[in-house]
């Protein structure tokens, strides 16, 4: 018996919130300590699947991120957690 697919309502849920991930993200990025507003280094497409090269180079970035203090280790895991999470499937 195959894999039952998820529902148009579970995706719909599930994009909702990586949106509102994202703006959280967005949100904290701008905050700086100084009051400075900063932009992210990294620019992850919100929708659909990611070739292995791209997801590669975009984990890379964020690890870089991390390394040079721009991230903590809780947007490093969530961000790699996305990216993982939009590898295609075959």
């Amino acid at each position: 018996m195959g894999a039952q697919r998820t529902t148009f309502e579970k995706l719909q849920r599930d994009r909702a919130k990586k949106a509102k991930a994202a703006a959280k993200r967005e949100r904290r990025l701008e905050k700086n300590e100084d009051g400075e507003t900063e932009t992210p280094e990294v620019s992850v497409p919100t929708e659909g699947e990611l070739s292995a090269p791209q997801l590669l180079e975009l984990i890379e970035q964020v690890h870089r991120q991390f390394e040079n203090k721009e991230i903590t280790l809780e947007e490093l895991e969530e961000r790699r957690t996305e990216l993982l999470a939009r590898l295609p499937i075959s």
